[in-house]
């Protein structure tokens, strides 16, 4: 119900702005922009469910080998201890388990590619257990706010995006990147269990998650001694060796195991295509509604407000200029995306601006939560959300002012 009124908003909110500036302002241009970006984001919707289709049937026929070779099972076996606690409604060593670790992993190493199809097989694996098929479980919302929260280690795709538009150090972005997603993963974790009355005061889940700050902070550390170019290389190679290796092992463990490698794929990767099909209409309203909401320039008067407010407040306002691309990051990745290149791209800012890098951490330390709650829970069905956007957009806050906080602390 949460998706339907806020959908609902987006063209309520674009219409009004629309009739103010034609009775206004005598824009009479603004209408026709409007039916216009309907389209385009209409089509826009279909060809990235097109797009999702190759990697969709590869990744889902490598985790169906996955699945019938056992390497999944482990993957379940290993992180079962924290899961069952996580998700007390499943039972232990649940083979989705497996698949969301390796979900979350993807996401850890800036690979989104690889990241949707292991979520959407993930989702369509809860959705198994689920006895009222148009709502939402504990399980599957737990599972899609870790996932919305984006912890990434590796932001790949930002540094790159850096370097093109000539950086001085595109790597410099690394540690507040993965500061704030670590932030923001963390609300989302404590928003979720406090909803949902989840115990995290366990010697097991402490360990865990105590296991894993260390981790983190043992890469912050590790990285930090590298200069940028040696970071560029480890970050670029690192995540792409680890996800080939990955697939070897689930194609050795099912030859090992005797199992038809070449039937598993094409078994799973059948599915890959039907899921690609299924998420066509939720992405198309999703991204029609976002592109009419920009497109009236509703989101420059939201960012315009927050600026004169803080500057009343005398406070710095050099951070409302990235706020399009935080506003925008929930809504869609690549509006976001644009919005931090056209930041890059603007002579009265640059590459190298405080904006630019605030945009830059917000753009690796968030994710898009309505579309990944329209393409996740529409792949399999699901029209009542219950409190996953809620959780989902806290966490992306978090993330945003952690990001804002930390882009002052090593840029300000």
């Amino acid at each position: 119900m949460v998706l339907n009124y806020i959908w609902i908003a987006f063209f309520l909110i674009t219409f009004v702005i629309a009739l103010i500036r034609l009775i206004f302002f005598g824009d009479v241009e603004v209408f026709p922009e409007i039916v216009k970006a309907t389209f385009d984001f209409a089509k826009s919707g279909f060809e990235i469910s097109l797009g999702l289709t190759g990697v969709l049937t590869l990744w889902l026929g490598l985790m169906k080998i996955g699945e019938k070779g056992g390497m999944v099972s482990t993957l379940s076996r290993l992180i079962s201890p924290l899961f069952n606690r996580l998700f007390p409604t499943l039972p232990k060593n649940h083979p989705a388990f497996g698949t969301m670790i390796m979900n979350l992993s993807a996401n850890m190493l800036g690979l989104d590619n690889a990241a949707t199809p292991m979520g959407l097989k993930a989702m369509e694996q809860l959705q198994e257990e689920n006895q009222k098929k148009d709502t939402a479980t504990n399980a599957q919302i737990m599972f899609l706010v870790l996932n919305t929260s984006g912890l990434t280690i590796i932001p790949v795709s930002v540094m790159v995006y850096r370097a093109q538009f000539g950086a001085a150090n595109p790597a410099d972005i690394f540690l507040p990147i993965l500061l704030a997603t670590f932030f923001s993963t963390i609300v989302g974790l404590l928003s979720v269990s406090y909803v949902q009355k989840i115990k995290l005061n366990n010697p097991i889940v402490i360990a865990y998650l105590g296991g894993m700050t260390l981790f983190v902070i043992g890469l912050i550390w590790g990285l930090s001694q590298l200069d940028k170019e040696q970071i560029k290389l480890v970050s670029n190679v690192g995540s792409n060796l680890i996800l080939f290796s990955i697939m070897i092992l689930f194609i050795v463990m099912a030859a090992i195991k005797k199992i038809n490698v070449y039937d598993a794929f094409v078994e799973g990767a059948k599915e890959g295509f039907q899921i690609a099909i299924k998420i066509i209409p939720f992405l198309v309203a999703i991204l029609v509604a976002i592109g009419v909401f920009r497109t009236v320039g509703a989101m420059d008067y939201l960012t315009d407000g927050i600026k004169y407010a803080v500057s009343a407040l005398g406070l710095d306002t050099r951070f409302v200029d990235a706020l399009p691309t935080a506003l925008m990051k929930p809504l869609s990745g690549s509006g976001a995306r644009g919005m931090m290149l056209e930041l890059f791209d603007n002579p009265n800012f640059g590459v190298d601006s405080f904006a630019a890098k605030i945009a830059s951490t917000v753009q690796g330390a968030t994710d898009t939560t309505f579309y990944i709650v329209a393409v996740y829970f529409g792949s399999v069905g699901i029209k009542n959300t219950r409190h996953a956007i809620g959780c989902g957009l806290l966490a992306d806050f978090a993330g945003i002012i952690a990001a804002i906080v930390i882009g002052y602390l090593f840029f300000g």
